[in-house]
């Protein structure tokens, strides 16, 4: 189990809980005010720790190992789901999953990226880093899409695109590029959401959609904390003031208009309880998908357009 130094008190808590119940099984006891009292306490504890997380905080929280992932969100959420693999050029990259699905009235094409829950899915999945050839897949699915006028999701969840050697060799910033050119030009309903980390051009690669949302304790920065320290500091481990800089939270991305909502989470984060997080994330993105319908594809393709020539500012000089 992965405990992080601020949900310590919380585990302390809940193990004192468990045993009681546990006593209470085997010797017949009744515990039940005693329990009810820590449960109480848990609760109060639990809103005070996750009142004051800072961005570091959230930035452990994304990375949880216990966190669910695009296909937990999948299955979860979607009534009926047909992954498809292969970007038809003779590769298959299993960093980015997506296919055919069907979410409430809705059929759609998913697209995510998925990491590893133990150490031989992890490298199999290369830890959500996509390779040229996953972003060439998710292209090939938008392209799909667009054919047979299905809505689009995509699911956000990478610390970055991989920077190896043979990524480089094979053209992932043509392909990074390429993948985010694809979906501006798309002319159905598009919804993007940052379901854990959303990291660099390997997120924007799949997030240049018509409504981006993003988890309560997701983070979204140009780089990881871990880099920009490495870079600024020539320190990696003063990555807890780089994330205070980055400002990578999802309220600060909502505050710097670079999404449209933040999906709450259940008290403790998604970890503690996929199956609310994941009903909470269904009705936000149908009620997107409800309001894009009312568009037509040219407003589609022009809503997606100026929705990303509005971020940022600049200065003009004579």
């Amino acid at each position: 189990m992965t405990i992080f130094d601020f949900e310590k008190p919380i585990n302390e808590l809940e193990s004192a809980i468990q045993e009681l119940r546990q006593l209470s099984a085997e010797k017949g006891l009744d515990r039940s005010r005693e329990i009810a009292e820590l449960e109480t306490q848990r609760e109060r504890l639990l809103k005070q720790i996750f009142a004051h997380l800072r961005p570091w905080d959230k930035v452990l929280l994304a990375r949880h190992p216990k966190r669910p992932y695009t296909m937990d969100y999948i299955r979860l959420m979607c009534e009926q789901f047909v992954e498809l693999h292969g970007d038809r050029l003779g590769f298959d990259d299993p960093a980015i999953v997506g296919g055919l699905a069907k979410l409430g009235g809705y059929k759609l094409v998913v697209v995510g990226q998925q990491k590893g829950r133990d150490l031989k899915e992890r490298q199999k999945r290369n830890f959500a880093m996509a390779k040229p050839e996953g972003y060439r897949k998710a292209m090939r699915l938008f392209q799909l899409a667009e054919k047979f006028r299905l809505p689009v999701l995509t699911l956000v969840d990478t610390p970055a695109a991989d920077p190896g050697v043979e990524s480089e060799s094979r053209g992932i910033s043509e392909a990074i590029a390429r993948s985010m050119l694809t979906m501006f030009q798309l002319t159905v309903p598009t919804v993007a959401v940052v379901i854990g980390e959303g990291g660099s051009g390997g997120a924007i690669a799949l997030a240049v959609a018509n409504r981006v949302l993003m988890l309560e304790h997701a983070i979204y920065s140009v780089i990881p904390p871990e880099g920009c320290a490495a870079i600024i500091w020539r320190d990696a481990s003063r990555a807890p003031e780089a994330a205070d800089a980055l400002q990578l939270t999802a309220d600060d991305a909502l505050r710097l208009g670079l999404i449209d909502m933040v999906i709450s989470e259940p008290l403790g984060a998604a970890h503690r309880d996929p199956q609310t997080t994941a009903l909470s994330l269904r009705s936000a993105i149908l009620q997107q998908f409800h309001e894009l319908s009312a568009l037509t594809p040219e407003q589609l393709y022009q809503h997606r357009h100026e929705r990303f020539r509005r971020m940022g500012t600049f200065l003009s000089t004579p």
